[in-house]
């Protein structure tokens, strides 16, 4: 057992997760990859956003296939009922490669590759004491000779390939230098029995081929291959809810909640998928919360939408009220430095987990993101109409708590007169995502759902107090039409009963429920608003 052969970790690592009370088992993976065991096409990367369970994937895949001494970990998955399991569990050497480590004051690519190169020969070294080891040979030059004097062959099984390509002191020159490491170490080689390799960006495409080009691709807005294996389906989600119901002495998170706020991905056959990690904390921690931390630059939201901002304010706002925006998707490579289109961005933003993709449109996948792009909105001065709204918003909140309609209507108008450019109202769509801007302070403290079924029809949106004794608020819009008109509709549709069948489970609500209309006037240009207590 060494450090990168045979390493106990991966082993380790996956039993840890299976030991876990919302473990899900997807090891059916395994007899795809099986069958291509020494196979030309055994070369595997598949790519998927952060925290979409892609290490779990490769602890599984090296601790089935490595000899450990200990095959009972897989004798109750799906794949024991595999007719090869006993021909294939722990019979193979596996070199384990977690590429995002790094040796300690790591600051150039040449101490970050020796330890790889350094380890690897040494772990070769050690397996093969009663071979002739000559330690200043190319890694890939000693595995040749393993081959060629014993006839063993390497499973490799790489996680976090492209982790290099965010290190600080990565220059160009190194990220050329890595591929041709990946390329000498497994592109050709008799030695390699199978690579699985996994990370965030697709490989590298170049215009005379790429130095991966064995590799088979497999992303998730494109390709439908393996697409089940990573992310919750919305019948694993049912099940782990089952468990986390019977585990859990006084359960906070319905089934509906789960959905809200970690639902929204989609596979390319248009499955829908859930965040798995932010599934599982909010399970464990019995708490819905914003579970996407941010891993670096890459993570970031701004860090995409800097390049273009002009271009993607508005679908900004359109996307941050819920709406989807028509887009392509573009290849987004390790080697892109620079994103100018908007299809370049949202493509880059698709792979990063920072927008999903589904039937040539692109939105923002669930609540829990809408949390970040929220904070970021009030954050960003170079947003402009975005930031300045975003800024407002406590105030809106509290002149609509006090009925302050005049300070409502001036913070709205000053919403047309600086001219935002989306503001043409063509219909009430265009409305409720400016409406949107200016309530985002309310998120902090309210619940806010937008056109949700309430009474005898749809309202606008319904601000859902976090604390009972805080006051609800029901709020309609209304082009060419008055606030009477949308109070109006608001008492005769009875959506005020929508706070009985939400808060009426837990506690009784105390607090006001304010009705709030709000008109413009094409011909005018006028806004208009009203506060009325129900």
């Amino acid at each position: 057992m060494g450090q990168f052969l045979n390493s106990k970790e991966p082993y380790d690592r996956f039993k840890s997760v299976m030991n876990g009370i919302y473990f899900v088992d997807k090891s059916d993976i395994l007899e795809e990859l099986i069958p291509a065991l020494q196979q030309e096409q055994r070369f595997f990367c598949i790519t998927r956003p952060r925290r979409f369970g892609k290490t779990v994937m490769a602890n599984m895949i090296a601790a089935f296939f490595e000899d450990t001494g200990d095959e009972s970990l897989f004798e109750h998955l799906h794949i024991s009922q595999y007719d090869l399991y006993e021909a294939q569990v722990g019979k193979h050497d596996v070199i384990y490669i977690d590429f995002s480590e790094m040796p300690r004051e790591c600051c150039t690519y040449h101490e970050y590759i020796a330890r790889i190169q350094d380890g690897l020969i040494r772990d070769i070294k050690e397996a093969y004491q009663e071979m002739n080891i000559d330690e200043d040979i190319a890694v890939w030059d000693l595995l040749s000779q393993v081959f060629n004097r014993t006839g063993h062959k390497f499973i490799f099984v790489m996680d976090e390939w492209d982790a290099v390509f965010h290190m600080s002191f990565i220059t160009q020159k190194d990220r050329e230098n890595y591929l041709l490491f990946l390329k000498l170490l497994l592109k050709g080689q008799s030695y390699v029995e199978l690579a699985y390799m996994t990370g965030v960006l697709p490989i590298a495409k170049y215009s005379d081929g790429s130095e991966l080009n064995m590799f088979l691709e497999y992303n998730m807005a494109t390709r439908i291959r393996f697409s089940e294996y990573f992310g919750f389906s919305d019948e694993e989600v049912d099940m782990i809810y089952k468990r986390y119901l019977k585990n859990t002495k006084k359960p906070q998170i319905s089934r509906e909640n789960l959905r809200e706020w970690y639902d929204g991905y989609h596979t390319a056959a248009g499955e829908r998928l859930y965040n798995p990690r932010s599934v599982v904390c909010a399970l464990t921690d019995n708490q819905l919360s914003n579970y996407w931390v941010s891993s670096g630059r890459y993570d970031s939201i701004f860090t995409y939408l800097q390049y273009n901002v002009d271009q993607i304010q508005n679908d900004l706002t359109l996307m941050f009220a819920g709406e989807k925006i028509p887009s392509g998707i573009q290849e987004y490579a390790a080697t892109a430095q620079e994103l100018k289109t908007k299809e370049e961005i949202y493509s880059a933003m698709v792979v990063y987990g920072l927008l999903t993709y589904e039937n040539g449109r692109v939105f923002i996948p669930n609540k829990e993101l809408m949390g970040s792009y929220a904070a970021m909105m009030k954050k960003e001065k170079s947003l402009g109409y975005i930031y300045r709204l975003a800024n407002l918003s406590e105030q809106m909140l509290q002149a609509t708590l006090a009925g302050d309609t005049g300070t409502m209507t001036q913070i709205i108008q000053y919403a047309h007169n600086t001219e935002v450019p989306i503001l043409s109202y063509n219909n009430e769509t265009e409305l409720s995502a400016i409406v949107n801007l200016v309530y985002l302070s309310a998120r902090d403290r309210y619940r806010v759902e937008r056109e949700d079924r309430a009474g005898k029809g749809y309202v606008d949106f319904i601000f859902y107090p976090l604390r009972a004794d805080q006051d609800g608020i029901i709020l309609e819009l209304k082009v060419n039409q008055t606030p009477d008109d949308a109070i109006a509709q608001i008492k005769e549709r009875e959506y005020a009963l929508r706070f009985k069948g939400k808060l009426a489970e837990k506690t009784v609500h105390t607090g006001r429920i304010l009705a709030v209309g709000i008109g413009y006037n094409k011909v005018t240009k006028e806004h208009a608003c009203k506060v009325e207590e129900l």
